[in-house]
Protein backbone atom coordinates (compact mmCIF):
# COMPACT_ATOMS: atom_id res chain seq x y z
CA UNK A 1 0.00 0.00 0.00
CA UNK A 2 1.27 3.48 -0.80
CA UNK A 3 2.12 5.90 2.00
CA UNK A 4 -0.12 8.96 2.25
CA UNK A 5 2.49 11.16 0.55
CA UNK A 6 3.17 8.60 -2.16
CA UNK A 7 -0.57 8.07 -2.74
CA UNK A 8 -1.03 11.80 -3.23
CA UNK A 9 1.81 11.80 -5.79
CA UNK A 10 0.33 8.85 -7.66
CA UNK A 11 -3.15 10.38 -7.83
CA UNK A 12 -1.72 13.75 -8.93
CA UNK A 13 -0.07 11.95 -11.83
CA UNK A 14 -3.24 10.27 -13.07
CA UNK A 15 -6.19 12.45 -12.02
CA UNK A 16 -7.46 15.95 -12.83
CA UNK A 17 -5.96 18.32 -10.27
CA UNK A 18 -9.21 19.16 -8.47
CA UNK A 19 -10.12 15.47 -8.17
CA UNK A 20 -7.00 14.45 -6.23
CA UNK A 21 -8.07 15.49 -2.72
CA UNK A 22 -11.61 14.01 -2.81
CA UNK A 23 -10.32 10.75 -4.32
CA UNK A 24 -7.59 10.55 -1.69
CA UNK A 25 -10.26 10.90 1.00
CA UNK A 26 -12.39 8.15 -0.58
CA UNK A 27 -9.37 5.86 -0.61
CA UNK A 28 -8.32 6.69 2.95
CA UNK A 29 -11.77 6.52 4.54
CA UNK A 30 -12.60 3.18 2.93
CA UNK A 31 -9.27 1.47 3.59
CA UNK A 32 -8.46 0.95 -0.08
CA UNK A 33 -5.20 -0.66 -1.17
CA UNK A 34 -4.73 1.00 -4.57
CA UNK A 35 -2.57 -0.58 -7.27
CA UNK A 36 -1.83 1.15 -10.57
CA UNK A 37 -0.69 -1.43 -13.13
CA UNK A 38 0.31 -1.66 -16.76
CA UNK A 39 -2.47 -1.33 -19.32
CA UNK A 40 -4.67 -4.42 -19.62
CA UNK A 41 -6.73 -4.93 -22.76
CA UNK A 42 -9.70 -6.67 -21.18
CA UNK A 43 -10.45 -4.23 -18.34
CA UNK A 44 -9.74 -0.74 -17.05
CA UNK A 45 -9.85 -1.68 -13.37
CA UNK A 46 -11.12 -4.19 -10.82
CA UNK A 47 -11.99 -4.56 -7.15
CA UNK A 48 -11.50 -7.51 -4.81
CA UNK A 49 -11.81 -8.06 -1.09
CA UNK A 50 -8.55 -9.25 0.48
CA UNK A 51 -8.43 -12.34 2.76
CA UNK A 52 -7.84 -10.19 5.85
CA UNK A 53 -10.90 -8.04 5.14
CA UNK A 54 -9.09 -5.22 3.33
CA UNK A 55 -10.04 -3.88 -0.09
CA UNK A 56 -7.81 -3.85 -3.15
CA UNK A 57 -8.57 -1.74 -6.20
CA UNK A 58 -6.46 -2.09 -9.32
CA UNK A 59 -6.58 0.55 -12.05
CA UNK A 60 -4.69 0.60 -15.33
CA UNK A 61 -2.04 3.27 -15.70
CA UNK A 62 -3.63 5.48 -18.34
CA UNK A 63 -2.75 8.90 -19.66
CA UNK A 64 -6.40 9.95 -19.95
CA UNK A 65 -7.06 11.52 -16.53
CA UNK A 66 -10.83 11.60 -16.99
CA UNK A 67 -11.04 7.90 -17.81
CA UNK A 68 -8.82 7.12 -14.82
CA UNK A 69 -11.13 9.08 -12.52
CA UNK A 70 -14.26 7.36 -13.79
CA UNK A 71 -12.60 3.95 -13.45
CA UNK A 72 -11.35 4.60 -9.92
CA UNK A 73 -14.75 5.77 -8.68
CA UNK A 74 -16.42 2.87 -10.54
CA UNK A 75 -14.35 0.40 -8.50
CA UNK A 76 -14.84 2.23 -5.19
CA UNK A 77 -18.58 2.03 -5.91
CA UNK A 78 -18.25 -1.78 -6.07
CA UNK A 79 -16.59 -1.78 -2.66
CA UNK A 80 -19.23 0.43 -1.04
CA UNK A 81 -22.17 -1.33 -2.70
CA UNK A 82 -21.00 -4.73 -1.44
CA UNK A 83 -20.32 -3.36 2.04
CA UNK A 84 -23.70 -1.62 2.21
CA UNK A 85 -26.00 -4.15 0.58
CA UNK A 86 -24.14 -7.45 1.01
CA UNK A 87 -22.09 -9.70 -1.23
CA UNK A 88 -25.09 -11.29 -2.98
CA UNK A 89 -26.04 -8.24 -5.04
CA UNK A 90 -25.36 -8.21 -8.77
CA UNK A 91 -21.96 -6.60 -9.51
CA UNK A 92 -23.55 -3.97 -11.78
CA UNK A 93 -27.08 -4.07 -10.43
CA UNK A 94 -29.26 -1.26 -9.13
CA UNK A 95 -27.35 -1.01 -5.82
CA UNK A 96 -24.06 -0.45 -7.60
CA UNK A 97 -25.66 2.01 -10.05
CA UNK A 98 -27.05 4.14 -7.22
CA UNK A 99 -23.73 4.04 -5.36
CA UNK A 100 -21.78 4.99 -8.48
CA UNK A 101 -24.16 7.86 -9.23
CA UNK A 102 -23.84 9.19 -5.66
CA UNK A 103 -20.04 9.00 -5.65
CA UNK A 104 -19.63 10.62 -9.07
CA UNK A 105 -22.04 13.50 -8.52
CA UNK A 106 -19.49 15.74 -6.67
CA UNK A 107 -17.03 15.30 -9.55
CA UNK A 108 -19.42 16.32 -12.35
CA UNK A 109 -18.46 19.99 -12.44
CA UNK A 110 -16.40 22.18 -14.79
CA UNK A 111 -13.50 22.47 -12.34
CA UNK A 112 -12.82 18.77 -12.98
CA UNK A 113 -14.29 17.78 -16.36
CA UNK A 114 -14.19 19.83 -19.61
CA UNK A 115 -17.44 21.48 -20.68
CA UNK A 116 -17.78 19.23 -23.74
CA UNK A 117 -17.65 16.08 -21.57
CA UNK A 118 -20.14 17.13 -18.92
CA UNK A 119 -23.35 16.67 -20.99
CA UNK A 120 -22.18 13.22 -22.13
CA UNK A 121 -21.40 12.24 -18.54
CA UNK A 122 -24.76 13.56 -17.35
CA UNK A 123 -26.55 11.27 -19.83
CA UNK A 124 -24.33 8.31 -18.93
CA UNK A 125 -24.95 8.62 -15.20
CA UNK A 126 -28.72 8.60 -15.55
CA UNK A 127 -28.21 4.84 -15.89
CA UNK A 128 -24.49 3.96 -15.71
CA UNK A 129 -23.33 0.92 -17.63
CA UNK A 130 -21.02 -1.85 -16.46
CA UNK A 131 -18.18 -0.21 -18.40
CA UNK A 132 -17.71 3.21 -19.95
CA UNK A 133 -16.48 1.32 -23.03
CA UNK A 134 -19.99 -0.04 -23.67
CA UNK A 135 -21.40 3.49 -23.86
CA UNK A 136 -20.45 4.48 -27.40
CA UNK A 137 -21.05 8.21 -26.93
CA UNK A 138 -18.98 8.37 -23.74
CA UNK A 139 -16.21 6.18 -25.09
CA UNK A 140 -15.78 8.35 -28.19
CA UNK A 141 -15.99 11.55 -26.12
CA UNK A 142 -13.25 10.30 -23.79
CA UNK A 143 -11.00 9.34 -26.71
CA UNK A 144 -10.76 13.03 -27.60
CA UNK A 145 -8.63 13.45 -24.46
CA UNK A 146 -6.25 10.57 -25.15
CA UNK A 147 -2.76 12.06 -25.67
CA UNK A 148 -2.28 10.10 -28.88
CA UNK A 149 -4.99 8.59 -31.04
CA UNK A 150 -4.22 4.88 -31.48
CA UNK A 151 -3.38 3.67 -34.96
CA UNK A 152 -6.22 1.98 -36.75
CA UNK A 153 -9.91 2.77 -36.89
CA UNK A 154 -13.27 1.86 -35.37
CA UNK A 155 -15.63 -0.85 -36.51
CA UNK A 156 -18.38 1.63 -37.37
CA UNK A 157 -16.03 3.47 -39.77
CA UNK A 158 -15.19 0.56 -42.05
CA UNK A 159 -17.43 -0.69 -44.90
CA UNK A 160 -19.60 -3.75 -44.41
CA UNK A 161 -17.84 -6.84 -45.74
CA UNK A 162 -14.36 -5.53 -44.90
CA UNK A 163 -11.74 -7.62 -43.15
CA UNK A 164 -10.21 -6.34 -39.92
CA UNK A 165 -7.76 -7.57 -37.32
CA UNK A 166 -7.79 -7.27 -33.52
CA UNK A 167 -4.82 -6.60 -31.23
CA UNK A 168 -4.48 -10.38 -30.66
CA UNK A 169 -4.21 -11.18 -34.37
CA UNK A 170 -7.71 -12.62 -34.87
CA UNK A 171 -9.27 -11.64 -38.21
CA UNK A 172 -12.97 -10.90 -38.78
CA UNK A 173 -15.26 -9.83 -41.58
CA UNK A 174 -17.67 -7.01 -40.75
CA UNK A 175 -21.36 -7.81 -41.06
CA UNK A 176 -24.60 -5.87 -40.59
CA UNK A 177 -25.54 -3.79 -37.57
CA UNK A 178 -27.77 -5.66 -35.11
CA UNK A 179 -29.54 -3.00 -33.02
CA UNK A 180 -26.47 -1.32 -31.46
CA UNK A 181 -23.63 -3.72 -32.33
CA UNK A 182 -22.12 -5.17 -35.50
CA UNK A 183 -22.35 -8.87 -36.26
CA UNK A 184 -18.96 -10.04 -37.55
CA UNK A 185 -17.63 -13.43 -38.61
CA UNK A 186 -14.27 -14.72 -37.43
CA UNK A 187 -12.52 -15.86 -40.60
CA UNK A 188 -10.64 -18.80 -39.02
CA UNK A 189 -13.64 -20.40 -37.28
CA UNK A 190 -16.77 -19.05 -39.00
CA UNK A 191 -18.21 -18.10 -35.60
CA UNK A 192 -20.30 -14.96 -35.18
CA UNK A 193 -19.35 -12.23 -32.70
CA UNK A 194 -20.94 -8.90 -31.82
CA UNK A 195 -18.71 -5.80 -31.78
CA UNK A 196 -19.29 -2.41 -30.22
CA UNK A 197 -19.27 0.33 -32.93
CA UNK A 198 -16.25 2.06 -31.35
CA UNK A 199 -14.09 -1.09 -31.03
CA UNK A 200 -10.60 -0.27 -32.31
CA UNK A 201 -9.42 -2.50 -35.15
CA UNK A 202 -6.92 -2.64 -37.98
CA UNK A 203 -8.48 -2.55 -41.44
CA UNK A 204 -6.98 -5.18 -43.76
CA UNK A 205 -6.57 -4.93 -47.51
CA UNK A 206 -7.82 -7.95 -49.47
CA UNK A 207 -5.76 -9.43 -52.27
Amino acid sequence: MYTFTRMNEVLARYLPERAVAPCLELIRSNGVHLKVVRQRITRHGDYRRLPGGGHQITVNAMANRYRFLITLVHEIAHLLAFETYGRRIKPHGVEWKHTFQRLMLPFLRPEIFPDRLLPVLARHFKNPKASSSTDTALSLALKFYDPQEPEGCHVYEIPEGSLFRLYNGRVFRKGPCQIKRYQCVEVATGKLYLFQPHAEVELLAEN
